[in-house]
């Protein structure tokens, strides 16, 4: 496929209209692809993945500098292939035209909604699950009958070039084409008049991509970030909250859009819950210099961003509690040990920004009106969590905030719901996909009617003196 090599924004530019314009000729050429050739399409996309595990798990490990082999084949592979089944059982039905109603004005003419695909749609993937969210967009974008131009990000150049070898290995360059590169590739992709974009990264940068992509007035869906809370409820046990809440902020080293990222606990539980989260830890990262489980920082300056929040947290009189069972250095594998920062304020940059990294701000409180007014003072985040074994409590939460995604007792995991959509509000993104709405989000919703040979508009046709306006006026016009 492609990689752009040169410095010249104008050839850059050229290159990818060169290809765009390919793939909507082709397009052009087989506008409605039939379920048995989707399927084929997402099969071989299926066996690329399988053939290729090792080695995609092994590039995404080298951009990290160690990302644990595990969290790709759980949370990258095997979801995209559980996700291509999931597409695969159900694209058939979804593709059937769905009946309308026809008002009886304008009987006996039929109606319906026919689902075409968009076209071309251009997918932006970010380096902290390059793999998933570059294929889990192509894998929605493939069933609803649509070719892709998928751009890389920049730091994850090892990926890029796997994917761009697996891909042209399972398809066509007019049908699925991978752009690798940075800065001024990026720039240009995102000017490119595509049927859609489906852009996953910062909420600055989403901002920029929809500017770029207004121009042509090209819909996009934007999956940013945000500061994602976790609620607990007195009523709740340290240790079941602190397992759970470790093991979705501690994967991928907290390097998740939908990542715990701060915690409300009810006041006077920071040290059980500190003490618990610690045990977790040490369960599950025994070490963590040279342990392969536990992920690097995907490089310095990310690294040093962290670090400075861990800085002015503690000149601003935070309690800094670095979990680091055998006190190794980290600093030259680029690892950031698991750390809560207890006493956390608002003022405090880790409290201002979204963290993406494995620290968590610890925030106590009394009455859970405040914490809902705080939540809702502030963007709505990608995810809320509360954790509380009461569904009536729970259902008041979730009815009186707003996120775009709800999690009960758990976190993180709803990313890897087949059946679930997954999508921001607000300042966290817009637009969905995953399950039935990343196929229809990705197809345009044509409606169709038909007349027959019976022009029944005829009756009420002018001059408007006839009978049958009366029968109108009496019956409908009131």
């Amino acid at each position: 496929m492609q990689t752009m090599t040169s410095n010249s924004p104008e050839l850059i530019e050229q290159q990818l209209i060169q290809i765009l314009q390919q793939q909507k000729q082709a397009y052009q050429l087989y506008p409605m692809p039939s379920a048995k050739d989707r399927i084929e399409r997402l099969n071989r996309l299926k066996a690329i993945l399988v053939k290729y595990q090792d080695q995609f798990a092994e590039a995404i490990s080298q951009d990290f500098g160690n990302r644990a082999l595990g969290e790709t084949r759980i949370g990258e592979i095997l979801t995209c292939l559980e996700q291509i089944r999931y597409y695969r059982k159900h694209l058939t039905a979804w593709m059937k035209p769905e009946k309308r109603h026809i008002s009886w004005l304008h009987q006996p003419a039929k109606g319906w909604v026919q689902y075409q695909p968009l076209g071309v749609v251009g997918i932006i993937a970010p380096w902290n699950y390059p793999l998933l969210l570059s294929i889990g967009p192509l894998i929605c974008a493939l069933a609803a009958g649509n070719h892709a131009m998928i751009k890389v990000s920049s730091a994850s150049a090892h990926f890029g070039k796997m994917l761009d070898k697996a891909l042209s290995e399972a398809f066509p360059c007019e049908l699925v084409a991978v752009v690798n590169g940075g800065g001024t590739i990026s720039d240009a992709f995102s000017h490119l008049p595509f049927d859609k974009i489906i852009f996953t990264g910062s909420t600055n940068v989403g901002k920029t991509v929809m500017q770029a992509a207004a121009k042509n007035l090209v819909p996009v869906i934007l999956e940013l970030g945000g500061k994602s809370p976790v609620l607990v409820h007195h009523s709740m046990h340290m240790k079941d909250v602190a397992l759970r809440v470790a093991a979705g902020k501690l994967w991928n080293a907290g390097q998740t859009c939908v990542a715990p990222d701060y915690i409300f606990l009810p006041k006077g539980k920071t040290a059980e819950f500190v003490e618990h989260f610690k045990i977790a830890v040490q369960h599950m990262y025994p070490d963590i210099a040279n342990n392969q489980d536990y992920t690097a920082i995907i490089n310095d300056k990310q690294y040093l961003r962290l670090h400075r929040y861990l800085e002015d947290a503690q000149l601003s009189g935070a309690k800094v509690i670095e979990i680091n069972p055998k006190n190794e250095l980290l600093s030259t594998q680029r690892k950031i040990a698991p750390t809560l920062v207890a006493g956390a304020t608002t003022e405090m940059q880790l409290m201002q920004h979204e963290i993406f990294g494995p620290i968590l701000p610890i925030m106590e409180y009394e009455d859970i009106e405040q914490v809902i007014d705080f939540i809702n003072r502030r963007p709505r985040p990608l995810a809320l969590y509360y954790f509380d074994f009461d569904q009536a409590r729970a259902d008041y939460v979730a009815e009186r905030t707003h996120s775009g995604h709800f999690g009960q007792n758990m976190v993180l995991s709803h990313v890897a719901q087949d059946d679930l959509p997954f999508g921001g509000i607000g300042a966290s993104g817009m637009g969905k996909y995953h399950g039935p709405e990343g196929f229809f989000n990705l197809s345009h919703e044509r409606s169709m009617m038909s007349n027959p040979k019976l022009y029944s508009l005829k009756f009420v046709l002018p001059p408007f003196n006839k009978p049958i306006y009366k029968l109108i006026s009496k019956a409908l016009l009131r």
